[in-house]
């Protein structure tokens, strides 16, 4: 893995110890041994391999053997939460959909303890993993199902989520909702889903922008990139096509300067995809009513 990963393992190795000494004191929670698994997670989702992410599965599983449901029902949901968002990002990266499954099965298990009459504003982020989950099945399986389920999941989020009280977290919410919005709008007929997913991510951009969070403006800007090359798709407007050029552009940019390999290569290929589009004039085969689009110029 390397002397970096190494490193993390050490801290997430130590952060474990420390969270037994607390149990042991009667503390009963995993605040040290939480931040050492999101720090194993959140570098291994930067990169294009799956040791890291390995690493944090086996960190969270050790820490749920310590962090009891009837013991600290609050710190087991949270722990189950993060063990399905990295169950997520590897599924991502590998495409097993057993991990992907998993990964729901963790977050709906998490909700159980973690309710909105309780804990709110965690209530809501965790609706906000559970979404990324079904989202990201969603991407693999046939029909909307999952995705109708995904919209809905990060509607009830946005719902305990107050842009004026939680400007990042409703606009991490906001940027998966447009993201599922543009999947659906892919597999539906018309653009009404599509029109909505920009709508959305232009409004998340208002939250998360380049110069205050430019990594997440990145990941925005993504999403956006995407939405306007579906919208290209359906309707053969090429204002679309270079909008998303222009978003993929920017989103390379501050991936690059983050090193997040993953990311940057993700990113590339739907760039290559948009050139391509743009260079070979290429477009989908139309429906009657949109032949006479054809004579347009790009």
């Amino acid at each position: 893995m390397g002397h970096g990963a190494d490193q993390l393992g050490q801290r997430a190795h130590a952060a474990r110890r420390a969270g037994r000494r607390n149990n042991a004191a009667g503390g009963g929670h995993c605040r040290v041994s939480c931040s050492a698994e999101r720090k194993n997670s959140g570098a291994g989702q930067r990169e294009t391999g799956t040791a890291r992410l390995e690493e944090a599965v086996g960190v969270f599983r050790e820490a749920l053997k310590e962090n009891t449901r009837e013991r600290v029902p609050l710190d087991w949901a949270k722990t189950q939460t993060g063990l399905g968002n990295t169950l997520r990002a590897l599924g991502e990266r590998d495409s097993e959909a057993a991990r992907l499954k998993d990964a729901v099965v963790a977050i709906r298990q998490a909700l159980e303890e973690t309710t909105r009459e309780r804990t709110p504003l965690d209530w809501a982020r965790t609706q906000t993993s559970l979404g990324n989950a079904l989202r990201t099945v969603g991407a693999r399986e046939s029909g909307t199902a999952w995705l109708e389920e995904a919209v809905a999941a990060y509607r009830r989020a946005l719902a305990e989520q107050p842009r004026d009280r939680a400007p990042l977290d409703w606009a991490f919410t906001e940027t998966n909702l447009g993201a599922a919005l543009v999947m659906l709008g892919e597999r539906e007929k018309g653009t009404a889903r599509l029109e909505e997913a920009v709508a959305t991510l232009h409004e998340a951009l208002k939250e998360r922008t380049r110069e205050d969070t430019p990594f997440l403006w990145a990941q925005t800007q993504e999403k956006l990139a995407l939405a306007h090359f579906a919208f290209f798709d359906k309707s053969f407007e090429p204002n679309h096509r270079d909008d998303a050029l222009s978003a993929i552009d920017g989103t390379l940019e501050e991936y690059s300067k983050a090193k997040a390999v993953f990311y940057i290569e993700r990113a590339a290929h739907l760039r290559e995809k948009i050139l391509t589009a743009r260079e070979r004039q290429v477009y989908p085969a139309p429906s009657p009513t949109q032949a006479g689009r054809r004579d347009e110029k790009p």
